[in-house]
């Protein structure tokens, strides 16, 4: 009996957090044998999760494919406030945007474990705790990070009870739920609590009995779905399930107010700032890329005077929006990839890819902060459309506000290229943003004495516009001699801009 109840406590706990055996079990609760120690360890649990009413722990959420961590910026609920599904719980801020975090169903929050502010939390970590009814709060008035990471001991037992880690819920937009053929029998369903108490006073009985597919985190089970399900048509929609169904897209919540950083440490002579966590973000890909990937350097001089020419005359034809400088030569790295395609690829350990489209991320700042936003398919798509991506996500920049959550910001292209001429800078050796294989650094504009390659002119020199370009390459994957080739092929290109226009 009491197996068979900690096993059902055990089972209800899983759909909820998943755990690992500490240390200190290993060393010594497994010392009898395999099948006490777990007995030994299901039954403390049991006992633990007993202690507490129906909850659910909710763990940082993992909003992007490469978030390892993140900062709560705000709470928009408080503790003891009810919530619906869709409603914005908090607001994450990450390496690459601040996002909001919706509810997946209804509830009641009980308990916020990380206060808005409180600096980088890892994927996972328990920021609160849910439950069904007000009635459980009261209940949670003292529950502790580490009240949800293990049961609590018994001092005379031998030892600890395992250590327990909160999964990574991931944020999904809704469907409609599909109806399916029932689990088997003993298959694991996974439901919230108010997904039970729905179905039970719908009169529908144990959700492991209903043909019905969650539209929660992993295929859980909410209570929306249960609210949508309609026993009648489960036989005609279970054949429909597989049709896939267009998504309305839910309107945006409104943002909450980033939570201020910590004032500045003043010390004997110096001041500490605190960063951001998408600063620390960032630091932490940037030194693992200059560690990881095997960089050298090419440098070239570019005469501008074709370029500036062929741009004078485009403007003069173009009455919305002028051709800038950055617009020809993004084409001309785009065109310099068809070219030399073995630059535009990804070193992936065991092959290297090389990619089809040429989508480049472009270094823009607005004073204080530095975006990358990604310019797709520059290769095969025109000057103009590629000119106004640019100027669209330049502007984006300048306002700063919406830059984190754009389009096309955050994402990582095929190669990186940024400009620092206006910064008087006349050369740069830019770090290698993985998985991309080069990355090109454009100095300042200036007027420099060259060379006369006009056979009919009297003079040996004449002043042109010049312009120096460094390029980064993974060694791995672009070898010198194919470095060198690229940026032969992006000064052709640059320097006979016509080419840009075939």
């Amino acid at each position: 009996m009491a197996t068979s109840l900690a096993r059902n406590m055990l089972f209800r706990a899983a759909s909820r957090r998943s755990y690992q055996a500490s240390p200190q079990m290993s060393r010594s609760a497994c010392l009898t044998s395999p099948t006490s120690c777990a007995v030994n360890h299901i039954l403390g649990f049991a006992r633990w999760f007993a202690s507490y009413p129906p909850h659910e722990v909710v763990g940082m959420p993992s909003l992007s494919p490469t978030m390892e961590s993140g900062t709560i910026s705000a709470w928009n609920v408080e503790e003891g406030a009810a919530y619906s599904a869709g409603d914005v719980l908090c607001s994450v801020e990450t390496d690459k945007a601040t996002v909001d975090f919706e509810a997946q169903d209804d509830g009641v929050v009980a308990k916020i474990i990380v206060a808005a502010g409180a600096g980088e939390i890892p994927c996972g970590t328990p920021i609160m705790v849910t439950v069904e009814d007000q009635g459980s709060v009261a209940a949670f008035k003292d529950f502790l990070p580490e009240s949800s990471a293990a049961p609590p001991t018994n001092p005379t037992a031998a030892a600890p009870e395992p250590e327990m880690a909160a999964p990574t819920p991931t944020p999904i937009v809704s469907t409609p739920a599909a109806v399916v053929a029932a689990p088997a029998s003993g298959e694991r369903v996974i439901a919230s609590p108010r997904a039970h108490t729905l179905a039970k006073e719908k009169g529908f009985g144990e959700i492991s009995a209903l043909r019905i597919v969650g539209t929660g985190p992993g295929g859980r089970i909410i209570a929306q779905d249960i609210l949508e399900y309609d026993p009648s048509t489960a036989p005609a929609v279970a054949a429909q399930a597989a049709i896939p169904q267009p998504v309305t897209a839910a309107a945006p919540a409104p943002k909450a107010a980033p939570a201020p950083l910590p004032k500045p440490v003043v010390g004997s002579g110096y001041t500490d700032y605190s960063l951001p966590a998408s600063a620390m973000e960032l630091a932490s890909r940037l030194n693992t890329s200059k560690k990881n990937v095997p960089h050298y350097y090419l440098t070239i001089d570019l005469n501008l005077d074709s370029l500036l020419e062929l741009r004078s005359s485009l403007n003069s034809t173009i009455k919305d929006g002028g051709i800038s400088v950055n617009d020809l030569l993004l084409k001309a790295a785009a065109a310099a990839m068809k070219t030399v395609p073995a630059a535009n690829a990804s070193w992936m350990d065991t092959f290297v890819r090389v990619y089809d489209s040429v989508d480049i991320n472009v270094v823009v700042g607005n004073g204080s902060t530095l975006y990358a936003p990604v310019i797709r398919d520059v290769g095969r798509r025109g000057l103009k459309a590629v000119s106004d991506d640019f100027a669209a996500a330049a502007a984006v920049v300048e306002g700063n506000e919406d830059a984190p959550t754009a389009a096309g910001f955050g994402d990582v292209g095929t190669f990186t290229m940024v400009n620092l001429g206006m910064f008087g800078v006349k050369s740069c050796a830019p770090i290698i943003r993985e998985p991309q294989a080069c990355a090109l650094a454009l100095g300042a504009i200036e007027n420099r004495i060259v060379p006369n390659d006009d056979t009919e002119s009297e003079d040996i020199y004449k002043e042109s516009v010049m312009m120096t370009a460094t390029l980064s390459c993974d060694h791995r994957v672009v070898d010198g001699a194919v470095g060198a080739q690229w940026l032969s092929a992006f000064k052709n290109h640059v320097e006979n801009p016509v080419t840009l226009l075939l």
